[in-house]
C-alpha cells in the first residue's frame, strides 16, 4: 500500500491532500494567490491529522507563477528530506488533463497579468508544447477550454508517469533585467529638444517630426516624455500620453548604434509604468507595418494586434495598432 501527500501551488489555489492507493483520504484547500506560503503548513496539517503515514510526496511543478509555485517545491523537498521518504515532482497541466475526458480540449492554468498557460490534447495526448496566450485568446480555440486547478488525486496518480519532472516548470521570462550598462533614463529638458530632432531626422529621413512638433509636445500636459543619455549624448527618446481611459504611447527611438542593448525595453517599461500610476485601462501604440525589430518587443511587453490603419505613415504604409491591458 502506497500513501502519497499530494500537494499544489502552481495556481491561485494551494490544495494539499492524501491519496492511499488511488483513494483520497482527506483533501483540502483555500483559494488566495498571496497566501501559499501561509496557507500550506495548514494545510499539511489538517492532512496529517488523518494519516500521519506518508510513503512518498508528489507536488505540482507548475507552470505557474514563480512565487506560489516555489512555495509548494520547497516545502514538498523539505517534508521529504524530512522524512526519508522520495518526491515526485509532476506538470500541473498534464495533472489539469488528467482529469478530463474529452476527445480534444484545451487545458489552461491563469498565469495573472491576463495570461495562461495552456496545452492541447486530443484523445488524452499532450500535442503541443506548454505556452503562454493572452485571455482574450482563449476563445479562439474550436475545442472546448478547460481552466482550473489540479486535484490532489491526480496529482498523485501522475506518480510514475512519463509527466514526472525534476525542475520546476517557469514558462514566462523573469521581469527582471539588468539595466542597460553606461546609460542614464531621465526627463526632457528644454536642451534636449535639438539633439532629439536630430536623432529624429537621422532615424526617420522620408518622414521625421519637425522642430516645432517636438516644442509643441514638450509643453503638453498629461504627458510623459523620457531621453537615454549615454556619456552626455541623447541616443533614445520615448514619450507618452493619457487619452481619455488610455495611454496613448507617441514615440519610442533609439539611435542604430545602442539598439539590442536593451534600451528601448527600459524606456517602453517606463512608460508602462508611468501609466499604471494614471490608472488608465490600457496602453495603446502604433506601430509601423513590417517593423520586424520592434514587434518582439511589444509582444513580450504583452501588446496584442486589434487594427490595422492603412496609409497611416503615408501612402501605402500602413500600422499595426497595438494594446495592452492594464486592468484585470
Amino acid at each position: 500500500m502506497t500513501t502519497i501527500l499530494a500537494i499544489d501551488t502552481a495556481t491561485d489555489r494551494t490544495t494539499v491532500g492524501i491519496v492511499k492507493d488511488g483513494i483520497v483520504i482527506s483533501e483540502k484547500y483555500h483559494d488566495d494567490p498571496l497566501a501559499h506560503g501561509e496557507i500550506l503548513p495548514q494545510l499539511v496539517a489538517h492532512a496529517l491529522a488523518t494519516e500521519n503515514k506518508i510513503d512518498a510526496v508528489a507536488v505540482g511543478m507548475g507552470p505557474g507563477p514563480f512565487t506560489g509555485l516555489r512555495v509548494g517545491i520547497a516545502f514538498a523537498q523539505s517534508f521529504a528530506t524530512a522524512r526519508q521518504i522520495p518526491w515526485h515532482g509532476v506538470d500541473s497541466l498534464r495533472a489539469l488533463a488528467w482529469m478530463r475526458s474529452e476527445p480534444e480540449f484545451v487545458v489552461a492554468i491563469d498565469a495573472r497579468r491576463r495570461e495562461f498557460f495552456v496545452q492541447l490534447y486530443r484523445a488524452g495526448e499532450l500535442l503541443t508544447p506548454t505556452r503562454i496566450v493572452q485571455r482574450e485568446e482563449l476563445t479562439e480555440f474550436a475545442v472546448p477550454v478547460i481552466s482550473g486547478h489540479p486535484s490532489a488525486l491526480a496529482i498523485a496518480s501522475l506518480v510514475g508517469s512519463e509527466s514526472e519532472v525534476r525542475e520546476p516548470i517557469y514558462i514566462r521570462k523573469p521581469d527582471a533585467y539588468p539595466a542597460p550598462k553606461d546609460v542614464k533614463f531621465r526627463p526632457w529638458l528644454a536642451t534636449d529638444l535639438v539633439p532629439i530632432y536630430g536623432l529624429e531626422k537621422a532615424c526617420y529621413p522620408d518622414d521625421p517630426w519637425s522642430l516645432a512638433q517636438f516644442k509643441e509636445e514638450f509643453a503638453g500636459k498629461s504627458r510623459l516624455y523620457l531621453v537615454a543619455e549615454s556619456q552626455g549624448e541623447v541616443v533614445g527618446y520615448a514619450g507618452v500620453m493619457v487619452l481619455g481611459d488610455v495611454t496613448d504611447i507617441l514615440t519610442l527611438t533609439v539611435a542604430p548604434e545602442f539598439r539590442r542593448r536593451g534600451i528601448a525595453r527600459e524606456l517602453l517599461k517606463r512608460m508602462i509604468d508611468w501609466s499604471r500610476n494614471q490608472k488608465v485601462e490600457a496602453v495603446m501604440l502604433e506601430m509601423r507595418k513590417g517593423n520586424v525589430e520592434a514587434q518582439p518587443l511589444y509582444l513580450a511587453s504583452g501588446f496584442r494586434k486589434i487594427s490595422e490603419r492603412a496609409d497611416y505613415y503615408g501612402a501605402g504604409v500602413d500600422a499595426i495598432v497595438m494594446r495592452k491591458e492594464l486592468k484585470a
